[in-house]
Formats: structure tokens, sequence, C-alpha cells
């Protein structure tokens, strides 16, 4: 059945797209302007980058991933289904929860894809997600619009698996069917990070002394010279150097060079990649250990606050609806099926101003009341009281509820 009205043409290899050349390029090169050749392992080994995804991944991996089902107003965990486990503790036969979410983290933080094989049982309940390395899958899509997963095994044979048989997790994506590289179109920001890196590491490892010209009376030979130069690279050369006085002879002068401007903004050049960098991951600098000196305590809070909401939190929802779509039927979504993250404890650190925020709410400091003890409590992932005390504000310092009098006692009479 034809979907889409027009033709569309595929790629050589059957394929609608590769986005990006997403899988082309994960153990290729890229070149950047600057020189560097960044590829997704090269990336890692710049410190900005390494934290940025691994500030992320954590993120992703610590908080807990359940299936709930929805009971009426309650809201439960689905402890007896197949799945709570896989995606709660042990997805395979050697790694935990927090091992795949990691790992697959990784995957869709520098490439803009995660895959995971799904393995079913012979009812279709799922026993196993098997992590497999972006490098290894191509992804391609029929003209009905269906995925089909061709992945290639350790000894080079390749085998198609249709998307039930996958678990694909999409970073930002140009066309719907595979993510955006971010190594890819963060290269010049990565690329120059790591050639001033490489600059800085060359100039300590000539010693940390200022250049300058050492000048002899008379011609020197080329033997002379290369002797020469070899002798100060020895002697004087090298951080082990450092420091130590220069002994002149025949009449010999050294004349240091001063520092040009070029060479004063290298350090700010190394701090400015740094932000360059958190922005392609939409990380914020505080959270890869830099941060500038008008922080406050209650400003880097508000930052780590942030950082849930905005970095995290999308990543939350992605895989969130990745697996309902999935690893959940439709029947079992019928049901009240679900994944969810629970992220409240990221969010510990406001605890006193969420209180207060729910004080005020329930009426407080004799303010009117705008939501019930059960509504405060969905808020914070928790079930319903119930009852009706569930519906009334609770006020600080209220009288204590009196039983009613007694027919026959004093205050019972009429």
């Amino acid at each position: 059945m034809r979907f889409w009205p027009f033709q569309r043409k595929a790629n050589e290899d059957g394929s609608i797209r590769h986005s990006a050349d997403l899988f082309a390029h994960v153990y290729g090169a890229m070149s950047a302007k600057s020189g560097a050749s960044v590829t997704h392992a090269s990336a890692l080994e710049v410190s900005c980058v390494f934290a940025a995804v691994r500030v992320i991944a954590e993120g992703i991996a610590q908080v807990p991933c359940k299936v709930y089902r929805q009971d009426g107003v309650n809201t439960l965990p689905a402890t007896d289904h197949p799945l709570y486990r896989r995606l709660h503790r042990k997805p395979n036969g050697w790694m935990s929860s927090f091992d795949l979410r990691e790992t697959m983290a990784i995957h869709a933080l520098l490439t803009g894809n995660a895959i995971a094989y799904v393995g079913r049982d012979m009812k279709g309940d799922i026993r196993e997600l098997i992590p497999i390395k972006p490098g290894d899958v191509t992804i391609k899509q029929a003209r009905d619009y269906s995925l089909t997963y061709e992945i290639k095994a350790p000894n080079g044979a390749t085998q198609p698996f249709p998307q039930s048989a996958i678990w694909h997790w999409r970073g930002p994506s140009w066309d719907g069917v595979a993510g955006l590289d971010v190594v890819k179109y963060a290269r010049e920001a990565i690329g120059l990070a790591m050639v001033t890196e490489e600059s800085h590491s060359k100039m300590h490892a000539n010693g940390t002394r200022i250049a300058g010209t050492y000048s002899v009376e008379g011609n020197l030979s080329k033997e002379q010279h290369k002797q020469l130069r070899d002798w100060i690279a020895s002697e004087y050369g090298g951080a082990a150097n450092a420091g130590k006085p220069m002994i002149l002879d025949r009449a010999a002068k050294f004349l240091p060079s001063g520092m040009t401007g070029i060479d004063a903004q290298h350090l700010e050049t190394r701090r400015y990649q740094i932000e360059e960098i958190c922005r392609a991951f939409r990380v914020m600098p505080i959270m890869v250990g830099y941060s500038d000196k008008a922080a406050t305590y209650a400003s880097a809070e508000q930052m780590f606050l942030a950082h849930v909401v905005h970095t995290l939190s999308p990543w939350y929802e992605r895989i969130e609806q990745s697996a309902d779509c999935q690893l959940l039927s439709d029947k079992e979504a019928e049901d009240g099926l679900f994944v969810k993250f629970n992220a409240a404890g990221l969010l510990r650190g406001s605890h006193k101003d969420r209180s207060e925020y729910f004080a005020k709410a329930l009426g407080s400091g004799g303010s009117p009341a705008w939501m019930t003890v059960d509504e405060i409590r969905a808020l914070e992932e928790l079930n319903p009281m119930g009852g009706e005390a569930s519906k009334l504000p609770a006020r600080s310092g209220a009288p204590e509820p009196q039983e009613p009098p007694a027919e026959g006692d004093e205050d019972g009479k009429a």
C-alpha cells in the first residue's frame, strides 16, 4: 500500500536515507578546518566532550526507569511484567540497567542513535536487551516507511532485523529516521579544542620558558648549527629542565621574545572552546566543572535544576516514548502500561522551595487554598491518600477535630 502519492527515489543501497551520512563516519575521520582529524573516539579524548557526554549519560543511567501500570487514579509499578526487571535491574546476562542505559546514552549523544537488540521468547515477552555499536548498524527505510536494521556480526556477516526486534533511541533528527551526528556537526569546535590543547602540550613539553633567540658571534657551519640546536634541546628543553640557568659561551646572548597578543589569548581560546562544546551538547558549563567567578551557591543550585529540566528531561521523554512505542504492544498500552523515569531524586536540592510553595498552595498563613493534598502528591509522583481528608487543605496549627458529645451529656442537652 502506498501512503505517499509521489514517487521517491531510494539510495543505491536501497534505503531512502542515511541521516547526514551518520554511520558512514562512525569509525572514519572527519577533517576540521583546524587540521584536526575528528572521530567519535578522538572526540572523547577532549576532556570537555568526555565530561559533557558523561554527565548526561550518568544522568540518564542513575534515575530509576520502570514499567508502571495506571490503575484508576493510582499509578503502580508493574512488577509482574517481564519488561520491568529488564529495564529496572538486569537487561541481559552481563549488564546492569545502569550499564545498558549509560552505554546507549553515550552512543546516542555522540552519533545521534542508540540501538539495542530486543530478544523475545516464544510468547513474545522480552527476555533481553543487547546494545549494538552504532557502527555495526545500517538503517534502511522501505517505500512503505517501515524500517529495517542491518546488523553486522563480529565475523563480518550482516543480518536484517525488523523494527519489532530493535529498541532505537533517536537524538534530534532531520528526517525522523536517524538522529543527527553531533560530533560531525560540532567537529570545528571539537577540532579547535584538540589543536589548542596539542599546542599547549607542546609548549610544556619544550619547557615553559619564553622562546627567544640564541645569538653567537661569527658564522656557524651546518654541523655546528645542528650540534648547538641539539645541545639546547637536550640541556634546556622539556619540562624537566624548566628553571635551569643557561650557560653561554663565545660571547653568546639569549634574547627572549615577548609574549604576543596571540600567545596571551591562547588560554582564553581554550576556555571559549569549552563553552562552544557545551553548546553543541546542550550542557551548562558548570556541569562540566567550568564556571565563572560570578557564580554563587544560589545561582549554581538553579543551574543544576536547569540541567535536569532542559538537558536531561528531553532525553527522558525521548527514551520513555521510544520504549512505549517499541517495547510495549498496543494492547499493553491500552491496559495502562507505560515506561517512566523517576527524576524526583535529582530535584531534592530544591526541597525547601517546594515545601514552601506547597504549604501556600494548601492555604497556610490564612491564604486561600488552591490545591488539595492529593494534587500535591501527584506532582511528587505519590499515590493519592484518598478519603475526604485528602480534599481539604492542611493548615498549620489547626485544632484537632473533636468528637460530638454523646446523648445525655451535659454539653449535649438541648
